[in-house]
């Protein structure tokens, strides 16, 4: 990895932990039974997680279309 799909990365990583956070904020679950929305650091890092990988996803389709 070059220096800008780590930059494209850790940029889908923050609006990934954003996003997370605000599914928990706004949608959530009520009851507490559901494992990924129940608490904030779980949907926070689930959202981070998947974030950067979207994010690597496409930087990745970009270059590939470059060459």
């Amino acid at each position: 990895m070059n220096k800008r799909e780590i930059i494209i990365t850790f940029i889908g990583v923050v609006v990934g932990l954003i996003s997370g956070y605000a599914y928990y904020y706004y949608v959530g679950c009520v009851s507490g039974t559901c494992s990924i929305t129940s608490k904030p650091l779980n949907s926070t890092l689930y959202g981070g997680v998947l974030g950067g990988l979207l994010f690597n996803m496409i930087s990745d389709f970009f270059k590939k279309k470059q060459s």
